[in-house]
């Protein structure tokens, strides 16, 4: 089954993103893939039909989060820098954050990827249980 997959690196896990798309090409081509600006550049060399969106910085995490909002994004694969301060921190928080409230499947480094991709769930029909928000949405201010 078709899958929709968001791909994001920080500048220092590139590198890292890369070699775990390479090592799961056989599972991931056929799916649909989204990434913020630089990082769908790198990794069309090994999934060529990436759609990019701008860099993260200048908005491209913010677009990806809309996906999730829209119900678009099955999985995310965000290789984060833990170590290093990111100018558009806030926005990094925000994605990560839709992605908890929208239930979708995340994974932060190479070893929670590796548990995701070859999870017996992986690319199955399985549909995810966001929290029903509707006495939020109807509550009277």
């Amino acid at each position: 089954m078709k899958k929709t997959i968001a791909l994001v690196a920080h500048d220092a896990k590139k590198d890292d993103l890369l070699k775990w798309v390479t090592e799961h090409a056989d599972k991931l081509i056929g799916n649909e893939f989204y990434a913020t600006g630089t990082t769908g550049k790198i990794l069309s060399s090994v999934l060529p039909n990436i759609n990019r969106l701008k860099s993260g910085p200048l908005g491209g995490d913010q677009q990806l989060g809309a996906l999730i909002s829209e119900g678009k994004i099955d999985y995310l694969i965000f290789f984060w820098d833990p170590m290093t301060s990111q100018p558009h921190d806030v926005d990094v928080k925000a994605l990560l954050r839709l992605s908890v409230l929208y239930d979708v499947p995340t994974a932060c480094n190479h070893a929670s990827a590796d548990f995701l991709i070859k999870s017996q769930l992986f690319g199955s029909d399985y549909k995810s249980s966001p929290e029903d928000y509707s006495g939020y949405l109807n509550r009277t201010l």
